[in-house]
C-alpha cells in the first residue's frame, strides 16, 4: 500500500495509460480522482469501486482553467487535500510540418503543453501549503529522439522535459518532487489501429522485442508518486524498452 491515504489526480485517466494508473494507484490505497471528457471515465471509477478501491470521476478538460479550478475546489472540500498530480491527459494530429496546418499545431501545444501547465498551476498552491506532493507528467521517447510527421506533439514532450527541471527547482523547497516518465512505443487503443506490418516493424526495432502495455507505465508512475522516489526530482524516467 505504497500511496495510503493519498488523494490522487490523474487527468485522461479514463482509458489507456491513465485507466491501469487510476487502478494501480488504487489497489496502492490512493484516493484516485479521474479527470477526463470521455464518459468511460465513470465506467472506470465505477470498475475501481467496485473491486473495492476509492475513486470518482470528473468531467474535466485541461484547457478549461475555470473547470479546473472549479474541480480542485470541489476536491478540496471533500477530501482536504490534494497529494499527486499525474498530468497524463494528451492527443495527436499527426502530419508532416509542411502539411501541418495552425489548428493542428495549436490544438495539440492546448492540450498537451498548455494544459499540464493549466493543471499544475491549480493544484500546486495547495501542495505549497501541505508541504507536500509529487507532480508527473506524460512526456514522450519522441521529445527525447523527435519524430518524422509529430513537430507539434514532439514540441510538447520535449517541453515538458524542461518544465519538470525548473518545477523541481521551484518547488522542491516545499517538499514536493515533479518528474516525467517518457513512455516508448505502448499498446493502446490508438496503437491497436495501426496496420499489423507497422506494429511489427516497429517491435522488431525494440531490443526487448515487444511492445510496452499501459501497466508499464503506470508502474513508472507508482515509483515517481511513492516515497520510493522521495529524492528523485526532476527527472525523466524513459520506460521504452531500450529503443532509446
Amino acid at each position: 500500500m505504497k500511496l495510503e491515504n493519498k488523494v490522487a489526480v490523474i487527468t485522461g485517466g479514463a482509458r489507456g495509460i491513465g485507466k491501469a494508473a487510476a487502478e494501480l494507484f488504487a489497489k496502492e490505497g490512493a484516493t484516485v480522482i479521474i479527470w477526463d471528457l470521455l464518459d468511460a471515465g465513470q465506467e472506470t471509477a465505477e470498475e475501481i469501486v467496485k473491486a473495492g478501491g476509492k475513486a470518482q470521476f470528473m468531467k474535466v478538460a485541461v484547457t478549461d482553467v475555470a473547470g479546473i479550478e472549479n474541480a480542485v475546489s470541489e476536491i478540496i472540500k471533500e477530501h482536504h487535500k490534494i497529494d499527486i498530480l499525474i498530468n497524463n491527459a494528451g492527443i495527436t494530429r499527426d502530419k508532416s510540418m509542411l502539411k501541418m496546418t495552425h489548428d493542428e499545431w495549436q490544438s495539440v501545444l492546448d492540450v498537451n503543453l498548455t494544459g499540464v501547465f493549466k493543471c499544475t498551476k491549480a493544484i500546486v498552491p495547495h501542495m505549497v501549503e501541505q508541504k507536500y506532493g509529487r507532480i508527473i507528467c506524460t512526456s514522450s521517447v519522441v521529445g527525447i529522439a523527435g519524430n518524422f510527421g509529430q513537430t507539434n506533439y514532439v514540441a510538447t514532450k520535449a517541453a515538458i522535459i524542461g518544465m519538470v527541471k525548473t518545477w523541481a527547482k521551484e518547488f522542491g523547497k516545499h517538499n514536493i518532487t515533479a518528474n516525467a516518465v517518457a513512455p516508448g512505443f505502448i499498446k493502446t487503443d490508438m496503437t491497436d489501429l495501426m496496420p499489423k506490418e507497422v506494429i511489427d516493424k516497429m517491435v522488431s526495432e525494440i531490443p526487448s522485442k515487444r511492445m510496452g502495455l499501459p501497466i508499464d507505465i503506470a508502474n513508472a508512475y507508482l515509483f515517481l508518486a511513492s516515497e520510493d522516489a522521495s529524492f528523485v526530482n526532476g527527472h525523466t524516467l524513459s520506460v521504452n524498452g531500450g529503443i532509446v
